[in-house]
């Protein structure tokens, strides 16, 4: 930084520089100050109107060059600037994308994303790893934070008072929340995928997708109709398609924890602050690249997948113009998959097998808001004959097979399976 003004006598400038740059003190005629700047073995000489009052039109241009670029600077994104969670979302209210409940819920979901990371770093030291020793609906093993992480998605949601159905995969059937909390708005989550990695400390996440309330849900008590009923109602309105979603996103838990979301105006995510606690914006409008060079597919299973799908995964180890086949990167959590493919492009693939005849992902509350994601940020996503977002569950622990990631890569997928 130059300093020219400022209290110097009539006869003698201080001129001070940061960085490398030495000074001295110089006498300057009259009509003008000789600044002699050393750096290295270099030496320059500029000559320059004596100082004026900023803004006059005869400003030194030393002085004149030091304000263009301050305010250019201004006029960029600074690097330090930082935007939390809670600040965008209530932009995103001002803007009129999302209204004040959906705010207050999406800021519950992030307090939960928050207290579940907590637990997972914590989960070795008190005794939070391991199996529950119960079976979850769809005849899987719990494990202890499954269970843990499922009260806290809960507590968070039932505390915003804005949530009226809540679904999960660890729950037997939806839940409606109390009268005295109830709100509008029905949150579908799995609360730890992949947790089958809790206990080897490698990647899980949190999903979620927001709904709005179905016609059947409002219901006028005045007619024949009791609360029970009504609330039964509510909670077949549940099993809504994709594409009828509010928002949608997860939760990543692993060397960060990374909190992704859209709310319809494009992909955005969030990381984890630990010095203070709050998600900070770190990825804005995120786009999927159109091609990639990673395939995620559980091969263990190749032998039990149709013939077609054998070709397609064969094409991809077969080297391609560059002389290199796709790489197989597979982490068994959707969450890692995902995150990885939004950010460097691919395709993930968990198809139907003699075994699975509907594929191992639920439909509600993994592969919709997923898709919703991907389709946000410029990718596909497709059970190999429908879109995904067009597919309504019958049931709420609905599978289905699903492949999903950057559009020409879907897009050649189903030219095989065709």
């Amino acid at each position: 930084m130059v300093n020219l003004c400022g209290a110097v006598s009539s006869s003698t400038y201080q001129i001070r520089f940061s960085g490398t740059f030495s000074s001295r003190l110089v006498t300057p005629p009259s009509s003008s100050i000789v600044l002699h700047l050393h750096q290295g073995r270099q030496r320059k000489i500029r000559t320059v109107s004596p100082c004026q009052a900023v803004g006059s039109a005869s400003e030194p241009q030393l002085l004149q060059d030091v304000k263009a670029k301050a305010s250019n600077a201004v006029k960029k994104k600074s690097s330090f600037a930082i935007e939390s969670l809670t600040t965008w979302l209530l932009k995103q209210e001002q803007a009129g994308y999302i209204d004040a409940e959906l705010t207050i819920v999406l800021s519950s979901i992030s307090l939960a994303c928050k207290q579940i990371a907590s637990l997972l770093q914590r989960s070795s030291i008190i005794n939070l790893t391991g199996g529950q020793g119960t079976i979850n609906v769809q005849g899987e093993d719990q494990k202890k934070l499954d269970v843990v992480s499922n009260e806290v998605f809960c507590n968070c949601l039932r505390s915003s008072g804005r949530t009226g159905i809540i679904a999960s995969e660890e729950e037997d059937v939806p839940v409606a929340v109390e009268e005295t909390y109830s709100g509008n708005y029905i949150v579908v989550f799995d609360p730890v995928d992949g947790s089958a990695n809790i206990d080897t400390s490698l990647t899980t996440g949190s999903i979620f997708g927001i709904y709005g309330p179905d016609e059947q849900c409002l219901v006028d008590l005045d007619d024949d109709i009791t609360l029970d009923q009504a609330r039964e109602k509510c909670v077949v309105s549940v099993c809504q398609p994709g594409r009828n979603l509010l928002a949608a996103g997860y939760c990543l838990y692993s060397s960060s924890v990374v909190f992704t979301l859209s709310i319809g105006k494009g992909v955005y995510a969030f990381t984890l602050d630990p010095a203070y606690g709050e998600f900070v914006l770190t990825h804005e409008d995120i786009k999927i690249p159109k091609t990639g060079k990673i395939y995620s597919f559980n091969e263990g299973n190749y032998d039990l997948w149709d013939e077609k799908l054998k070709g397609y995964l064969d094409h991809l180890r077969q080297p391609r113009a560059d002389g290199k086949p796709y790489s197989g990167r597979y982490i068994g959590c959707l969450v890692g998959e995902i995150h990885r493919m939004l950010l460097v492009g691919g395709i993930y693939g968990n198809p139907h097998n003699k075994k699975s005849k509907n594929g191992n992902l639920r439909l509600l509350y993994e592969c919709a808001p997923m898709s919703y994601l991907v389709e946000q940020a410029g990718g596909k996503a497709t059970d190999g004959k429908k879109r995904i977002l067009d597919i309504k569950p019958e049931q709420v622990h609905q599978r289905t097979p699903i492949f999903i990631g950057s559009s020409d890569e879907v897009d050649k997928l189903q030219k095989f399976l065709a």
